[in-house]
């Protein structure tokens, strides 16, 4: 019993280097969720020979996965507070793998399809826990702050490494194996949670029921809000089906709202929002993945189709992002410590709205003008979700740090889904809604050029305010303690 007792996990560490177990564990299981996001985007075109899927079964391929995750994240992190976050990690992970290698049975696009659900819903059940066991790990201010970076540029590492994985396996594997190789990944992840974090203190779970027609009716809501915006590039803005979900959307959102007003045990107890740290963080933290999944999807086309790079080319083209994201970190730290969270967060949406200008005026000025402008617009989008994540979480009941950490991934994938949605309607009205395959003509270049640079500039002007706008509400605290 006491070698059982000694072996067990310490609840807090003291360091980074002495938490590397639990950290590493919790870094995989992140990377491989946010990976997954963009990973099957570069493999579309084989998989619809394979499968013999036409468009609108490729874009469910990468739908589904977004919108059983967007739609569950809210619920996931309620059910971790009730029933254990550890606990519910190590489900999640284990059925993540699980289902990563159903892919070997798949031979329609409907099983694909369903199968990418499936893992979307696993996919939910650990991300927001992640999160918040990573900020639980430690009790000192500045390792929490640390170690919250080391995850954010983990997931947005992953997020943008996705088409140049994907695009290198796919030279030699086929495109299964993009999906198999979750498995392996989800299964030292889970030894590694199993070994390196300590099981839930009771004392920090909640006891109140879990609220079934809450989480109904948060699913319908983030649910339909995401497929809203997949509809309008699909289907168009005007269309009676975009209208019809969009509609949907605002009443179950009317319903939910209602709904947590009267029940006694809210999944989502709104009045934390009377909070300006959950308020304006929430908001803030949508801006910057509005920002971010804008400027990737606009990027991506940019490389490949109007600089006519290969896939792999145009996905080393982003290594600029994700090695300021590692390299910027004394950087939004000692922005944050030096003048606090509000002026940090301001810093940084200047920045990302300025990079954005700066991109808009330079698409015909050459990669490097635009390497430049990539690398200030991850400082300011690493300062901002930083900064945001650890006081949003922080800024929650101690019962509730995983649904706040599901606050937060929520708030960045409805910004990812209407980032991606907006640049790629505005493209498809400024340039063209078919995107011809092959060499572009110098007519059609200088048609995106001239398209791009409207886009940027207004996703400038956008994400500046709503960042901005997020920004003012935190509070002027160096730390976290203070914003309780």
């Amino acid at each position: 019993m006491t070698a059982l007792t000694a072996a067990a996990p310490p609840r807090t560490y003291p360091s980074l280097r002495a938490a590397w177990l639990p950290m590493l564990a919790l870094c995989l299981a992140f990377f491989v969720e946010m990976v997954d996001n963009t990973l099957l985007t570069i493999a579309l075109p084989t998989i619809g020979r394979d499968l013999g899927a036409g468009t609108t079964a490729l874009q469910w391929v990468t739908g589904a996965y977004s919108l059983t995750f967007g739609g569950l994240l809210l619920t996931a992190g309620s059910a971790a507070d009730r029933i254990g976050r550890r606990r519910v990690l190590l489900w999640g992970l284990a059925a993540f793998g699980l289902v990563s290698l159903g892919v070997v049975l798949v031979e329609t696009p409907g099983e694909l399809v369903a199968l990418r659900a499936a893992l979307g819903v696993a996919a939910a059940a650990t991300a927001p826990i992640t999160n918040s066991l990573v900020f639980r790990l430690f009790e000192d201010q500045a390792l929490r702050m640390r170690a919250m970076t080391v995850m954010i540029v983990v997931g947005m590492s992953g997020f943008v490494l996705g088409p140049l994985l994907g695009g290198t396996a796919l030279a030699h594997v086929g495109w299964q194996w993009l999906l198999l190789v979750n498995a392996p990944v989800a299964l030292l992840a889970w030894i590694g949670v199993r070994a390196g974090v300590a099981a839930d203190d009771p004392a920090g779970l909640t006891t109140d029921r879990l609220d079934l027609a809450g989480s109904v009716l948060s699913i319908a809501t983030i649910g339909l809000v995401c497929y809203t915006a997949t509809s309008g590039v699909e289907h168009g803005w005007s269309s009676p089906w975009t209208g019809a979900c969009g509609a949907g959307a605002v009443l179950a959102l009317v319903a939910f709202v209602r709904h947590e007003r009267r029940t006694a045990q809210p999944m989502l107890d709104l009045a934390v929002f009377r909070s300006g740290v959950v308020r304006g963080a929430s908001i803030a933290q949508a801006g910057t993945s509005i920002a971010m999944a804008g400027l990737m999807f606009g990027l991506i086309l940019h490389f490949q189709y109007a600089d006519g790079w290969s896939p792999v080319r145009a996905g080393l083209a982003n290594l600029p992002m994700i090695l300021t994201m590692v390299l910027a970190t004394p950087l939004s730290e000692a922005l944050a410590r030096r003048f606090g969270h509000r002026v940090a967060c301001l810093v940084g949406a200047a920045l990302l709205a300025v990079s954005l200008g700066g991109i808009a005026w330079g698409v015909e000025l050459g990669y490097l003008t635009i390497a430049i402008f990539m690398v200030t617009f991850t400082i300011g989008l690493r300062t901002v979700m930083t900064i945001c994540a650890v006081a949003l979480v922080d800024a929650m009941p101690e019962n509730r740090t995983s649904l706040g950490a599901a606050l937060n991934d929520t708030a960045q994938e409805v910004g990812t889904s209407l980032g991606t949605a907006v640049v790629g309607t505005l493209l498809a009205v400024l340039v063209t809604a078919a995107l011809p395959a092959g060499t572009w003509s110098t007519e059609l270049v200088t048609s995106f050029f001239h398209g791009e640079r409207i886009v940027y500039a207004l996703l400038a002007v956008v994400v500046g305010v709503v960042v901005a706008g997020g920004a003012l509400t935190l509070t002027g605290s160096r730390s976290t303690e203070e914003q309780h």
